[in-house]
């Protein structure tokens, strides 16, 4: 631990989602040592939402014995910006539709150096600094929630290319001919089929064109989650298990070529599909060892992000802090 860190022991991370904004301080070793939250969407302006994130702030950073015990803070966004600190056109965030400094507005209210991030990427600086995948240099962050998120690290650092929005590699398309819609406006996405709501969207496609048994058609169709579909693959139901076997295969495919440009020591996953365990996982290694490069074959490792749920994207954003000067 260098000096500075012993003078300034901890950094603030922000987890800013569309519901709400969620503030820790956190030490070196990855302990939250107090935390606190705001609603993101209760305010109409960004300058508002500061200031009212700023208040209950310093409540917390008094705890830890105030300012001067914080080295830095880090925000892990939708739509961030790294290079720029800025959030930008994130379309679920209604004072975020158009362009905003959200770092540099911290950091002037705050008298701290403020770094931003998008989620994912956050979620592999977490990783990186506190979690399975310490001491790495190369490997793939993959969040399986909502969508498909991805966090890239090449040597030690993580890729944002030139313009700090590198790394969607839930926007490769894997499906040419019909493929699915996305959020994006593109088709055929990953995002599409293996993030949980694609996985549900693979579950009503097979009820509505077979007549396999299963335990799902006790289910309204537009009600069905990944939790129901794990909940009834573990009881044995065979559809279930097809549709995570058909997931995690997809999975293994796009990792396959994903080791081709960066030649990852591992993929570590993340996010309410990997709760399904060997259902999701044993396929995804399978496929990969199947489709890769044999170059590459055996080399990579497949691992579930050492985090806790609850308060791993706070400590993915408040690993950005450490850095900052």
């Amino acid at each position: 631990m260098d000096t500075e860190q012993v003078i300034k022991p901890y950094v603030i991370g922000l987890d800013l989602g569309g519901t709400n904004a969620v503030f820790g301080i956190v030490d070196s070793h990855g302990l939250i040592k107090a935390t606190t939250a705001i609603k993101t969407q209760e305010h109409d302006s960004a300058e508002k939402f500061v200031a009212s994130a700023v208040d209950a702030l310093q409540i917390i950073i008094e705890q830890v014995g105030g300012i001067g015990k914080i080295k830095g803070m880090g925000i892990g966004a939708p739509n961030g910006n790294y290079y720029k600190g800025t959030i930008e056109h994130a379309v679920n965030i209604a004072w975020a539709k158009d362009i905003v400094p959200l770092a540099g507005m911290f950091s002037e209210r705050l008298g701290i150096p403020v770094a931003l991030t998008n989620d994912a990427n956050a979620a592999a600086l977490g990783e990186m600094a506190y979690g399975v995948a310490k001491g790495m240099k190369n490997f793939i962050m993959l969040t399986l929630g909502t969508g498909v998120g991805s966090g890239i690290v090449v040597n030690g650092q993580l890729v944002y290319g030139s313009d700090g929005f590198a790394g969607e590699l839930g926007h490769v398309i894997m499906v040419r001919e019909n493929g699915r819609a996305c959020g994006c406006g593109r088709h055929g996405c990953l995002e599409a089929y293996c993030s949980a709501t694609g996985v549900a969207r693979t579950a009503r496609e097979l009820l509505a064109k077979t007549d396999t048994p299963s335990l799902l058609r006790d289910m309204n169709p537009d009600d069905i989650t990944s939790l129901d579909i794990s909940i009834a693959a573990g009881k044995g139901d065979q559809m279930a298990k097809d549709i995570f076997e058909f997931t995690g295969r997809m999975l293994g495919q796009a990792c396959a070529d994903f080791a081709t440009f960066c030649s990852p020591e591992a993929f570590v996953f993340f996010g309410g599909l990997v709760k399904a365990g060997e259902l999701i996982m044993d396929p995804i290694r399978r496929s990969y060892e199947e489709s890769v490069m044999p170059i590459f074959r055996g080399k990579a490792k497949f691992l579930v992000s050492g985090l806790d749920g609850a308060s791993a994207a706070v400590l993915g954003a408040s690993a950005l802090g450490w850095d900052l000067e």
